[in-house]
């Protein structure tokens, strides 16, 4: 916590990312010393405190660290609502419910002046570093200011509100504490419309920034009352209706003391009124209903939270590929729990030999073990201390804390079960998931009675309500004390909002917005912008959500025990790297996923497409280059939305290939239409590339591999201002039917001089061909390729082929254009149908010996075949032909 600017009067803390206050509030003075229903408070930058006592009007004012209060100050005032202290110690006090006035006690002559005359109290009162008034007048709705540099008193303006009642953007309803900044911005605590209302410098419309019609969800506000801002200008909030104070931060708005619901103890509030802090960050608050001051203390040790919250880049990677960092040699058959703390030490549980495995930062050997007894344990948690909370229920019916000051095992809780999910709050309460009982308990590791649990949510009896579980499992508590639990056997993940019974499901089964389909979620993970992480047992991964909703992350190729894959994971852990731990159960396996931050530099889109598939013996296949072996490939074409430049990323275990054709992509002619292409020169991603894209445009993305017939599971990355739809056309039945490359049919026949000629491409003549019947005995996908010192020509014709009219009943033609190489295509063909094949050659009055080979589901006979000549060509004749875009061939 760093001091505040020593210019102001008050106290502006700057905080650690995730401060914490003791939820025990001390009792600094209460009714005896401050009356009845005390409202105003205000500590200066000396620490110096001040309030008002309503019922004997009086100003009573503690130095800093006294016990007893050093100043009483009598005043002519009546039913006081705020005051305000400037640097120099002169008091402003609300005097308008009666006498219609503000008055300033003078510390110099210790004389009270009215300053200001106004039409009702002052339910906020402050001064600007411009020396302006305002006064919040809550009976008629309107902030007004007055400059203390204006002699005439009744000088006062409006500063915002109309003065009548509502809650247009220009309007309050009921307006309380306010705040201004050093920009001048005004911040008003809009009671009843149970809003804080930002009024950026000149201008009369505010802007909601918490609380009901806020552009953005932040937390919903109950009558607030008072407002301060800290120096990161995060607010913090008198939410009187929910006897609270509640705060802003990295991670939005959370309770921060009183979060226990209403009443008299020590961590509870009745109806507060304001707050201030000292300049060390502890919070004053007047307890209005209890008629008390509470102070609650800022806990230095408690800033870092003991598990990791990386902030990610909006669309994270992670390597799809594990490494294992411990096998079952070490870790024990079917481990179930692993925590990952701030410093990168790794603790894992072997249930086999009942110890606790634990790895400092880049150890790649144990660096400590530590025997237990303890048997089945589920889960652990590890405090910031270094304390190591252990599930003991199964047999034992306890949770055990190893202690690491004593190197000692105590008994922490008592429970009727195993606890499938342990967590420690921001407030020192202890979590259990029992699985069993179908329920959520918790205790306050602060109370003394060991017996003290309480339920945090679930009713004991197995069901989908929303306040019911069928075996809960993994939790996680955030810093606003909502509850999320996954939900095993009813496939979800539940949020319960602090002091609710019923959850909200937030993914799986039940969900208002249908999102990903859960299968036994058993664990969970909240990152620094609260988006889940979530251990999807059944189906073997980890999914989680982002900008675009949930994806898969890792576990991604279905079950298995190769890298890319898991086999009923049970937990997972971040380091703070973002670096991903999961324990692979059934494999007996930790495994760590390398977050590819890399992949967030450079890529300025923020959202993100994903697409997986997999390239197996059934993928169709054509021939990239001038290459005499055939590559598996998919054909996916892409609908953009919005034009802009888009990155291509793939992964998988592949050296792939990426091309990105215009309108259509043809097999048979890999170079028709290509815009781009990529080798994947770039490892480990296979290929990347940046390309423009237009919306009005068809787009087909051909991935393939670099070498011939490889196959292997991949997935494909779209960056980009829009989502871009990517959809397989690769043809069905090649993906359906498995082909044979071995050949099974051979046809060999010359091209002469005395061969028969015919125009193939309608622009030149004399181009020999020889005709083959082609009679299909089962239907199927065939190869058909020429062997040729020259370069040949294919085309297949269904029923007859003219060579008058070399367009009709044309089916399907290829020609390489590769140096010694000739055609090559895959057909489908279908039994009970005569195919032409014609052999010519890419270039006129060419001849010479060529062999036709054709392989597939079975046999095909190759006879020669007398074409039928039915006219004359004529002179730039020839039928007009459109560009084939089937690509089935």
């Amino acid at each position: 916590m760093v001091p505040l600017d020593e210019s102001l009067s008050f106290n502006q803390p700057k905080f650690s990312p995730t401060p914490i206050w003791d939820s025990n509030g001390i009792t600094i003075a209460n009714r005896s010393v401050i009356g009845k229903n005390p409202m105003a408070i205000f500590v200066n930058t000396n620490n110096t405190t001040y309030i008002a006592n309503r019922d004997d009007s009086t100003l009573v004012i503690w130095d800093e660290k006294s016990v007893n209060p050093t100043m009483i100050i009598p005043g002519n005032f009546t039913e006081l609502r705020s005051l305000f202290v400037t640097s120099n110690d002169d008091i402003y006090v609300d005097d308008g419910g009666k006498n219609g006035r503000v008055q300033k006690w003078i510390a110099e002559t210790n004389t009270f002046v009215t300053v200001m005359h106004v039409n009702s109290s002052c339910f906020g009162l402050f001064v600007n570093i411009n020396d302006t008034l305002y006064c919040s007048m809550r009976d008629h709705h309107q902030i007004v200011k007055r400059s203390l540099n204006d002699s005439v008193v009744t000088s006062y303006r409006v500063a915002a509100g109309t003065g009548i009642a509502g809650s247009a953007s220009n309007q309050f309803r009921g307006p309380s504490g306010i705040f201004v900044d050093l920009n001048l911005d005004l911040y008003v605590a809009d009671y009843a419309n149970n809003r804080v209302q930002l009024f950026q410098s000149g201008k009369s419309d505010g802007i909601t920034v918490a609380g009901s019609t806020s552009l953005y969800s932040t937390i919903t506000l109950s009558f607030p009352s008072g407002i301060i801002l800290n120096a990161d200008k995060y607010l913090f909030i008198v939410d009187q209706g929910k006897h609270r104070i509640v705060g802003s931060g990295l991670n939005g708005f959370r309770c921060l003391v009183g979060c226990f619901g209403q009443g008299s103890q020590s961590n509870q509030l009745n109806f507060p009124s304001s707050l201030s802090f000292d300049h060390s960050g502890n919070i004053f608050v007047t307890d209005y209903t209890n008629h008390r001051i509470q102070k609650f203390l800022l806990m230095k040790d408690s800033f870092a939270l003991s598990s990791n919250q990386p902030k990610f880049c909006p669309t994270p990677i992670w390597d799809s590929n594990g490494i294992t960092i411990a096998n079952q040699s070490i870790v024990g058959e079917d481990p179930t729990a692993i925590f990952v703390n701030t410093n990168n030490t790794i603790y894992v549980a072997n249930r086999e030999n009942n110890t606790i495995l634990i790895w400092h930062e880049e150890s790649v050997n144990l660096t400590k073990i530590i025997a237990g007894n303890f048997t089945q344990l589920r889960s652990l948690f590890v405090t910031s201390n270094g304390d190591i909370y252990i599930d003991d229920g199964h047999e034992n019916s306890r949770v055990q804390r190893w202690s690491v000051e004593t190197n000692t095992f105590v008994t922490v809780m008592n429970v009727d079960s195993s606890c499938y999910g342990l967590f420690i709050d921001i407030n020192d309460t202890l979590y259990c998931s029992m699985a069993g009982h179908d329920q959520v308990v918790k205790r306050s590791l602060h109370d003394s009675e060991m017996n003290s649990n309480r339920v945090a949510a679930g009713t004991g009896i197995r069901g989908f309500d929303s306040n019911q579980f069928a075996e809960p499992a993994g939790i996680f508590v955030d810093v606003n004390l909502d509850l999320y639990v996954a939900d095993c056997l009813n496939n979800r993940v539940q949020l319960f909002q602090l002091g609710e019974s019923n959850g909200i499901t937030v993914v799986g089964g039940g969900s208002v917005n249908p999102t990903i389909k859960l299968d036994c979620p058993s664990g969970i993970i909240l990152d620094a912008e609260k988006y889940l992480f979530i251990v999807d047992r059944g189906n073997h991964r980890i999914i989680g959500s982002g900008l675009n909703g949930f994806q898969c992350l890792v576990g991604c190729y279905g079950r298995g025990s190769q890298s890319n894959q898991m086999s009923y994971p049970s937990s997972l852990s971040f380091d703070r790297f973002g670096n991903m731990f999961v324990i692979d159960s059934f494999n007996h396996r930790i495994q760590k996923f390398e977050y590819l931050e890399e992949l967030c530099t450079n890529t300025s889109s923020v959202v993100q497409t994903v697409y997986t598939s997999k390239l197996t013996t059934n993928s169709s296949t054509y021939f990239r280059s001038c290459s005499s072996s055939r590559s598996y490939y998919e054909a996916i074409q892409m609908n953009v939305h919005d034009s802009g430049l888009y990155t291509f990323l793939s992964r998988g275990n592949m050296d792939t290939y990426g091309f990105i054709y215009e309108d259509y992509f043809k097999p048979s002619s890999p170079r028709k239409n290509l815009l781009f292409n990529d080798d994947g020169g770039c490892e480990p991603y296979n290929f990347k590339f940046t390309i423009a894209l237009e919306s009005s445009i068809t787009y087909i993305l051909v991935v393939t591999t670099y070498s011939s017939n490889v196959t292997d599971a991949f997935a494909i990355f779209v960056f980009g201002p829009d989502n871009v739809e990517l959809k397989n056309i690769s043809s069905p039945s090649v993906i359906e039917i498995e082909y044979s490359d071995d050949v099974q049919s051979k046809y060999s026949l010359q091209l002469t001089a005395n061969s028969q000629t015919y125009s193939r491409d309608c622009q030149k003549s004399n181009y020999y061909y020889q005709t083959i019947r082609m009679n299909v005995m089962e239907t199927g996908y065939y190869a058909l390729s020429s062997d040729s010192r020259m370069n040949t020509f294919g085309e297949i014709y269904e029923d007859d082929f003219d060579p008058m009219n070399p367009f009709e009943n044309l089916l399907k033609q290829d020609y390489r254009a590769c140096s010694f190489q000739d055609f090559k295509f895959i057909a489908y063909l279908h039994t009970g149908t005569t195919y032409i094949l014609v052999v010519t050659t890419s270039s006129p009055n060419m001849t010479g010996n060529f062999s036709i080979l054709a392989s597939g589901p079975n046999n095909i006979t190759l006879d020669p075949y007398k074409a039928q000549i039915n006219g004359i060509i004529q002179q730039g004749y020839c039928p007009k032909i459109e560009s084939h875009r089937n690509s089935s061939f």
